[in-house]
């Protein structure tokens, strides 16, 4: 069979197609099926990234309808529950979750004047640089990394934020200034990550793909979605939360905040691999129980 795999058009998002066919490797023919989101086209409006589901629901259409096989994502585009009829199938393995600061000119995060400009429109990276550094001024950075990249050395901003594993993919792991720890910057649910989508009970492609499946990398992003899940967080949540499964365990490390960075809630758990959701479930419950849940409404109002 020829696989047909779904995915945005943006450069990231085509060098994460070729990662999957070179796993795949060439005894397996594809046909790529690009499709443009609602996200892709409304990425000027911040309405665009109220919802996980504008960057991925044209590509589930495309499965539901067979136009393609097997959606090629980036895990935190992902929302939490997919739509009836699919499956998240297969997760490769993880590159590094971390974020990593990019400036002009090159300086570290510590380094940075009073008052530096940092461009960032992620909810859970503002809140967090700004609990470490009050005095920045954080703005709104939007478009593909060419496009935030270019406005930074325009002087837009000092600074921009960007994840080290998108940068990593397109091979321009040289202009991090810095990486950042995870004391600074805990990073996304499923930042990353592929996530690889399927029709439900298609068995003649989940054969295809199956060796692609990296066991620890699928655990860790169950853990991550159930917290997410049990939280009821978008995009717009300042939510963060990474897992780590070693040796027949995970770790998960979960922290919600307000909007301003003055207010945080982190929690942690250790629970059995074989039951990710559980631990997901259960460091959720801790946060709830702290007031998590009116963090995630102060920031969606």
């Amino acid at each position: 069979m020829t696989l047909r795999i779904a995915a945005r058009g943006s450069a990231l998002s085509l060098v994460q197609v070729e990662i999957v066919r070179r796993l795949l490797g060439p005894q397996v023919q594809t046909e790529l099926v690009t499709v443009r989101t609602t996200g892709d086209q409304l990425s000027h409006l911040d309405a665009a990234i109220q919802s996980k589901g504008v960057f991925t629901k044209e590509i589930d259409e495309a499965l539901l309808e067979g136009r393609a096989d097997v959606g090629v994502h980036s895990l935190k585009d992902l929302p939490s529950n997919l739509p009836s009829g699919l499956v998240l199938a297969i997760v490769p393995a993880r590159e590094d979750p971390s974020d990593a600061l990019v400036s002009h000119p090159p300086r570290t995060f510590a380094a940075l004047p009073k008052g530096a400009r940092v461009g960032t429109s992620s909810p859970r990276r503002r809140s967090q640089l700004l609990a470490a550094r009050p005095d920045l001024q954080i703005s709104d950075a939007r478009g593909n990394v060419d496009t935030r990249v270019r406005r930074l050395q325009e002087g837009r901003w000092d600074a921009i934020v960007l994840a080290r594993a998108g940068l990593a993919r397109l091979g321009r792991l040289h202009e991090i200034s810095e990486v950042f720890s995870e004391d600074v910057l805990l990073p996304a649910i499923g930042q990353g990550t592929l996530g690889l989508v399927i029709r439900e009970g298609d068995e003649a492609t989940l054969r295809v793909i199956a060796p692609l499946d990296e066991t620890a990398a699928h655990l860790e992003a169950r853990a991550e979605r159930a917290l997410l899940s049990a939280l009821e967080a978008g995009c717009r949540a300042p939510l963060a939360g990474h897992a780590v499964a070693t040796d027949g365990r995970l770790r998960l490390v979960a922290a919600v905040f307000s909007l301003s960075g003055e207010r945080s809630l982190r929690e942690e758990g250790i629970g059995s691999a074989e039951e990710p959701e559980s631990l997901g479930s259960a460091v959720a419950r801790k946060l709830l129980a702290r007031g998590a849940a009116d963090l995630i409404a102060e920031a969606r109002g």
